[in-house]
């Protein structure tokens, strides 16, 4: 049963990799054959919203040069079945607005519900064409929202929206939607792409200052990696396995940093993203999270301190780390993976449930057997060990609050911001979740740093370090008394009878 379950999780973990490898996988937000949604009066399509910064040139009359931001449109194409080729359609728009301006986009006639569509009532009072979408200018940025569209001709099944480039003149989070108000276009999809650019290059305006950050992050992990790893050769004879299982989970970081900033680099200076790249970067980075838990969960059970073995409870811990791995590795690949947008769908939310209830079992799993194993040095006088163990935890519950107070901010953070309209902020959330993890990783590279004296840390079977290997069982902190035999037994009595007599001698006769 165990070995099914396993192999269900693989496969769920392989369908999610091969349907995020056919996803949009760029800058470039293409569309194939996207259907229009039922919203209210209108029918949609959500074209993209990135956070776009200002051009360097603010001058509207220049052309696009390498340094502008735009959002460029590029054979977009809206097809309807053959069927219905011979009606006549209204419009179908494109509206492309920044966040401030939302408010600009519907309507409503005589305080009624708000529309997107002009209906029969607005169009009555003359404040807009039946059909159109309802919009108004903007005081703040003139020029904004832009609305354009494009309608069918007779026995026309496709129409193309003109090819335009859009300048972005003011920093804001962007939207685009295709929207259209004919009953008699249900089906109508939309095909083509358009290109999002910001002055520095395609990586969306929120993900931008990532890129910085993994590679500063990168050159953190090479330094660590340098500290660990000249202390590894030169006590590698004292090296114990947890040792190296701490290497292990500094080469994961160490790629996991380089293959993201990489990733970035590309996405920046192409606009398509390199799925490959961002596939081994997302499983590298679930693989060391994965066993940096395991280690941090070994070691506050004691394991080569205090313990030999994890004994039977080995099998479970690997269930834990492996279920944890699976859910970490699917959350990020429908995060990433294709990911172009600056907007977090519901299926985050709803994938990110079971990786935070595992890390909150493991978390409660480590600081009950971090009390155990102290209580344990304790009894046994070990003071190294008890020392190092209380830095540990100190250090662990540092984490865990600085942790769980930032995850009260984030949750903060992303209820008072629906709209994104702190997207450049937004990248401070995940790159403060690496810090945290690094800085964990740095105090416990410097409490079990290879060394000439590595073998105090480790478990020994001395008697006075004598570990009851069963869980279950008591430690024995007293020795069994000594049973004389019968020859003996006369003359410890005589020895008694002695000692009781000269219980009773004066001062006097002691000194003699």
């Amino acid at each position: 049963m165990r070995w099914l379950g396993l192999s269900s999780s693989c496969s769920a973990l392989l369908a999610v990799w091969f349907l995020c490898c056919f996803v949009v996988d760029a800058s470039v937000h293409e569309y194939v054959g996207e259907a229009f949604a039922d919203k209210g009066n209108a029918f949609v399509v959500h074209g993209g919203s990135e956070g776009v910064y200002a051009s360097v040139l603010n001058d509207t009359s220049l052309s696009i040069s390498g340094d502008s931001s735009f959002i460029r449109f590029e054979k977009v194409t809206f097809k309807r079945p053959a069927k219905s080729s011979n009606l006549s359609s209204w419009p179908v728009h494109a509206v492309v607005f920044e966040v401030e301006d939302r408010e600009l986009v519907g309507g409503s006639a005589y305080g009624g519900q708000r529309a997107i569509c002009c209906n029969s009532d607005l169009a009555k009072l003359g404040v807009c064409s039946q059909g159109d979408v309802i919009f108004r200018p903007s005081t703040r940025n003139p020029g904004w929202p832009h609305v354009f569209g494009v309608s069918f001709h007779f026995d026309e099944q496709s129409a193309t929206l003109p090819s335009r480039s859009i300048q972005i003149t003011k920093t804001g989070m962007y939207n685009l939607y295709f929207i259209h108000c004919d009953q008699n276009l249900r089906d109508l999809v939309v095909e083509g792409k358009t290109i999002w650019k910001n002055p520095a290059g395609y990586l969306p305006g929120r993900m931008s200052p990532l890129m910085n950050f993994y590679g500063f992050m990168s050159l953190a992990f090479v330094i660590l990696g340098i500290f660990w790893f000249s202390q590894y050769a030169r006590f590698w004879r004292e090296v114990l396995p947890l040792q190296n299982c701490i290497t292990l989970v500094i080469t994961l970081g160490m790629l996991e940093m380089a293959f993201w900033y990489f990733e970035y680099a590309q996405f920046n200076n192409t606009g398509i993203r390199p799925i490959g790249i961002t596939i081994w970067a997302v499983t590298f980075g679930a693989i060391k999270r994965a066993v940096a838990r395991l280690i941090i969960l070994t070691v506050a059970m004691g394991y080569g301190v205090v313990r030999p073995t994890l004994g039977g409870i080995t099998p479970k811990v690997i269930m834990v780390g492996g279920s944890f791995f699976v859910a970490s590795e699917v959350l990020d690949l429908v995060e990433h993976v294709g990911a172009v947008s600056d907007l977090s769908g519901y299926a985050r939310l709803f994938l990110a449930l079971p990786v935070a209830i595992l890390d909150t079992f493991i978390i409660i799993w480590i600081f009950t057997s971090l009390s155990a194993t102290i209580s344990k040095l304790q009894a046994r006088r070990m003071m190294v060990k008890l020392d190092m163990y209380r830095k540990f935890t100190n250090a662990l519950a540092v984490a865990v609050v600085v942790s769980v107070g930032w995850t009260c901010y984030e949750l903060y953070f992303k209820a008072n911001d629906l709209y994104n309209e702190h997207w450049q902020n937004a990248w401070v959330i995940p790159a403060f979740w690496q810090v945290i993890s690094f800085s964990l990783l740095c105090v416990i590279c410097i409490l079990w740093a290879p060394s000439q004296n590595s073998t105090r840390y480790a478990y020994s079977e001395d008697a006075t370090e004598d570990l009851d290997r069963n869980d279950g069982e008591n430690l024995a902190l007293i020795k069994p008394a000594f049973t004389p035999s019968k020859e003996t037994r006369g003359v410890l009595d005589a020895r008694t009878i002695q000692v009781t007599h000269s219980g009773g001698d004066t001062e006097e006769d002691k000194r003699e």
